[in-house]
């Protein structure tokens, strides 16, 4: 039963309130100021000490005059070094030659008043003793013995004890780390479970054992069912990729034979406007599917890599053939700030790839110019590729990455594209915890935006 959670949660909090209201209500017990019953070595030592002043007190008439200062004399002659002596009458007077300490005589009386059960109590740095019977012409008095306390506490601990909220307070204060330490056990599968979901974001659907098998049967039933997940996902990611290796090649072979075709017709009749348009959509969806199981094994295949690469490294033989494509086409193709000393953990084959098709896009579309500039902040790289094209309306903008989306403008399939470049770029940034955006360029076309975080060793 204690394996549930909900039973460990309550039992944990019902023994801390108990164990906070015991501490309360037992700690003051230890306070050395409290009201304490004699041992028996010091019962016998003040009784003998009150049989003593009781003998000389014999002698002494009553009634006499000034009888109670033959009392003191008496109290005088048997106190110790450091002790004074006080006896109480019947009627409740003190007879003393110590008159400073009379209140606190009187205090104690009100609380030990048993010569049978003669008690000790602490006052600051000294202790008070009785009452013991002294017999007097037929009556009772009663010895107290006042001299220094032989076990003082501190002042910390008496001002800990005279202030309950500050005893409660230190004793949270001590339990405090214990608490801590339970707090972070029960929630030690959560924060793997946690771990185990943040692998899984990022596309890593290995399984997690260790899940089942740590923290309470919640815990545990939770950790079954996410690994079951993770098999079911694994399994639908299986088919999907056969899915779409099936359609690929059910779909290129009749598409060869039309192309073959297209080339046996052209053979025997000669160009003509419907083999050039068979022949240009056969390319287009040959494009197509290529595209499409491009992005598909970008998206389900996790037997990459990633590797630190820098920045003007990864990015070298990229921007050299954009340079030099840009050259034979006669456009205008500027790099700025390209950072030397920039390292990115990412996939490199991928990541060139998605930002080859952004400079391909932009001399596809643009006019005359391209331009791409780097800049670094603290914590990121931000890649900007603009062109000065007829760009794209502003609310389409945020659905230009969705696969096969096409734009009210010139950017759409009649320039050549398959409506997946986008895509595939969008999917390579984010499997490198990166993000992707398209703007409105200063160029007048559009300007992609790639954020990229910076590795920090």
């Amino acid at each position: 039963m204690f394996d549930r959670l909900t039973i460990r949660i309550f039992t944990i909090f019902f023994l801390t309130i108990a164990f906070f209201l015991m501490l309360v209500m037992l700690l003051p017990n230890f306070d050395s100021r409290n009201l304490t019953y004699l041992a028996n070595k010091e019962k016998d030592s003040g009784n003998l000490l009150a049989k003593q002043i009781e003998k000389e007190l014999v002698n002494v008439p009553k009634n006499s005059f000034r009888w109670w200062m033959r009392f003191i004399v008496v109290m005088d002659n048997y106190q110790k070094p450091g002790q004074f002596l006080f006896i109480v009458t019947p009627n409740e007077q003190i007879i003393t030659a110590d008159s400073n300490h009379i209140d606190l005589v009187k205090n104690f009386n009100e609380k030990s008043h048993n010569v049978n059960d003669p008690a000790k109590k602490i006052y600051d740095s000294q202790e008070i003793i009785g009452p013991f019977l002294i017999h007097y012409t037929d009556q009772d008095y009663q010895l107290y013995i006042l001299q220094s306390a032989s076990d003082i506490q501190s002042q910390f601990a008496n001002l800990v004890f005279d202030h309950p909220f500050l005893l409660l307070s230190l004793t949270m204060l001590a339990s405090s780390p214990f608490l801590l330490w339970l707090s972070w056990s029960i929630a030690k599968p959560a924060r793997r479970l946690k771990k185990a979901a943040d692998r899984v974001a990022k596309g890593n659907l290995q399984e997690w054992p260790e899940l089942e098998q740590i923290g309470s049967s919640e815990y545990k039933a939770t950790g079954s069912s996410f690994n079951h997940m993770l098999r079911e996902l694994k399994r639908m990611q299986e088919l999907q990729q056969q899915l779409l290796s099936d359609i690929s090649h059910e779909l290129r072979t009749p598409l060869t034979r039309l192309q073959l075709a297209t080339s046996l017709l052209r053979r025997k009749q000669g160009e003509s406007k419907e083999v050039v348009r068979i022949n240009s959509e056969a390319l287009k969806l040959d494009s197509m599917i290529g595209d499409l199981l491009s992005l598909a094994r970008q998206q389900y295949d996790n037997n990459e890599v990633r590797e630190l690469k820098q920045i003007d490294v990864l990015f070298k033989s990229v921007l050299d053939n954009a340079v030099f494509e840009a050259e034979q086409i006669g456009k205008k193709f500027t790099i700025e700030h390209i950072p030397t000393n920039i390292t990115i953990l990412c996939y490199p084959d991928a990541l060139c790839s998605a930002l080859e098709n952004v400079i391909r896009n932009a001399f596809r579309y643009s006019r005359s110019e391209i331009e791409v500039n780097f800049a670094v902040n603290q914590h990121s790289l931000t890649i900007t590729i603009d062109d000065d094209g007829l760009g794209v309306q502003h609310d389409e903008l945020e659905q230009i990455f969705r696969p096969f989306y096409r734009t009210s403008e010139a950017r759409d399939r009649e320039s050549g594209g398959t409506g997946l470049g986008l895509a595939i770029v969008s999917n390579s940034v984010t499997r490198d915890n990166g993000t992707v955006k398209a703007e409105k360029s200063h160029l007048g076309g559009l300007r992609i935006v790639i954020v990229l975080p910076i590795y920090k060793y």
